[in-house]
């Protein structure tokens, strides 16, 4: 019979083992060869991997550095190459995209810096003491902003089409805060006005609403798809979706813009549509519809929140900087956007914030996890956050919040839950005043982790919270089915969820059977 409670002794180790993987999880050029071996590519029998440079870097400049980090027999497995002046098409091999500072990787698959990712491990390596690390990152994520565009859904070629959820400015303060270097900040404010000139531009801009939405620029179908995702059968992502449109009925969009039936065939749309949906994170759930390949018809409550929090952010950092006149520009930008957000994302009926669907001109009725991303911002009204929180009876299970209320298959629905998610939820609700719960739903998550930790000596990407498990194999079709261990962004919501909890409450996290949920 499994324990039911904890001991101080295993707490100890699942600390310990968060603040390893920091070293275990860390990538620098000395690294290298490491760094540009891409597990999701692993069957193709690459002996050298290619490593991409900007046009705008000096090549020989790089490739001096590196052959100074790095062993010679390391060096002999990396191919450096220069990035061609026009991205228009996809590149022939797959590559890791040179970056000059050290990084934190999520972990398994994913061995390489990701956008949104980097915010929640950053929080991490804060809370650990670990400043330096959490600038390289900030560091590399201008350094990608100048030399690659954007920051990056991750440093891989097949990426440079896209970005991830924007938590620039964030980790940008989050640093700031503990170093006060007004010169790195002011430095920093170019870059923060290019990031978010992507976001509040074509393609991203929807001019009928003043709102953004997620938007790949790409065309066809993601390569780290093709050659990861894929089942039992070796079936790939694409390949399960077109059975899934030829036996099922489609009423949540037009499926003729995504499926030609006739043909048998995913149309040039869907592409854009599932890149769109990894741009956002969530990928997949049917958020958006089936696989939520309609995402680029919606501005999602998600992204408009942390474009009101870049405002807000930016405005902050030009007041530091004693611009108030330009800071003053960016707080009208935000209450703009506020309450744009709340007159076409708040449903009062349902108390709850939902993506706007900008074609059809109405809201998408599918309680998200992203319902708490304005209670995290500061939009919503103290009203609008009490409808929000008589709502946790939708999200809220035994092991933590659910990302959604409906059992899709896909790996972000329900019954699964994300370590981000807990934390912005988490946040969010102690922002106003709902202590009682944001501590209820930190120890049933964080035992949660405890107890599989200790049964399994891991820590990874996401957990059934149903069951209280991190078997999850079972409940997902689509994506990919298997948990990987590391995970960057599950250390870093441990250790801040836990240092958030008051102290006469940390014990409740050695209950492995977690708190009763009401």
């Amino acid at each position: 019979m499994s324990p039911t409670r904890a001991n101080d002794a295993q707490l100890e180790a699942a600390c310990r083992y968060i603040k390893e993987g920091w070293g275990t999880l860390m990538r620098s050029n000395a690294q290298m060869a490491e760094a540009a071996v891409d597990p999701k590519f692993a069957t193709s029998n690459i002996t050298r991997w290619k490593v991409y440079v900007s046009v705008q870097e000096n090549l020989a400049r790089v490739e001096q550095e590196l052959r100074g980090q790095m062993k010679p027999e390391d060096f002999a497995h990396i191919e450096i190459c220069r990035l061609p002046q026009s991205l228009a098409g996809a590149l022939q091999e797959p590559g890791l995209l040179y970056l000059p500072h050290p990084y934190v990787v999520p972990g398994g698959r994913f061995n390489e810096m990701y956008g949104w990712d980097s915010y929640f491990i950053q929080v991490g390596l804060l809370r650990d003491g670990q400043s330096v690390l959490a600038k390289n990152m900030i560091d590399n994520h201008l350094y990608q902003i100048e030399n690659y565009g954007v920051v990056l859904n991750a440093n891989r070629s097949y990426f440079l089409s896209r970005s991830h959820p924007p938590f620039l400015t964030q980790m940008i303060l989050g640093v700031h805060r503990q170093t006060n270097d007004t010169a790195w900040l002011k430095n920093a404010v170019p870059a923060i006005e290019s990031y978010y000139r992507f976001w509040t531009e074509d393609p991203h801009l929807t001019a009928e609403t003043g709102l953004s939405r997620y938007y790949d620029s790409g065309m066809g179908p993601a390569p780290e798809v093709i050659a990861d995702e894929r089942d039992a059968e070796g079936r790939t992502h694409y390949e399960r979706v077109c059975e899934y449109y030829r036996t099922h009925e489609i009423r949540d969009y037009d499926i003729a813009q995504y499926y030609d039936r006739a043909r048998d065939e995913l149309t040039p749309l869907f592409y854009v549509g599932d890149r769109s949906m990894r741009e956002s994170g969530f990928d997949p759930s049917n958020r958006f519809g089936p696989f939520s390949v309609d995402i680029v018809h919606y501005d999602p409550v998600c992204l408009n929140s942390l474009l009101y929090l870049m405002e807000m952010d930016t405005a902050e950092i030009l007041s530091i900087l004693g611009c108030a006149g330009q800071a003053h520009v960016w707080t009208s930008r935000a209450q703009v956007r506020r309450q744009t957000i709340n007159r076409l994302m708040w449903d009062e009926q349902d108390g709850l914030y939902y993506d706007y669907n900008f074609v059809e001109k109405k809201v998408r009725r599918y309680p998200f996890i992203t319902t708490f991303y304005p209670l995290w911002v500061g939009i919503a009204s103290p009203q609008q956050a009490a409808r929000v929180v008589v709502n946790l009876k939708l999200f809220e299970l035994p092991g933590g919040l659910q990302t959604s209320t409906n059992v899709s298959g896909s790996q972000w629905d329900a019954p699964f839950g994300w370590a981000p998610m807990q934390m912005i939820a988490v946040d969010g609700l102690r922002r106003y005043g709902y202590n009682a719960e944001a501590d209820r739903i930190t120890t049933n998550f964080l035992s949660l982790i405890l107890k599989e930790f200790a049964q399994h000596n891991t820590i990874v990407e996401k957990y059934d919270v149903a069951r209280r498990e991190s078997e999850v194999a079972g409940g997902i079709k689509f994506g990919y089915d298997y948990n990987v261990i590391g995970f960057g962004w599950t250390n870093a919501a441990f250790v801040e969820l836990y240092a958030k909890l008051p102290v006469g409450k940390r014990r409740d996290v050695l209950n492995l059977e977690g708190s009763r949920v009401p």
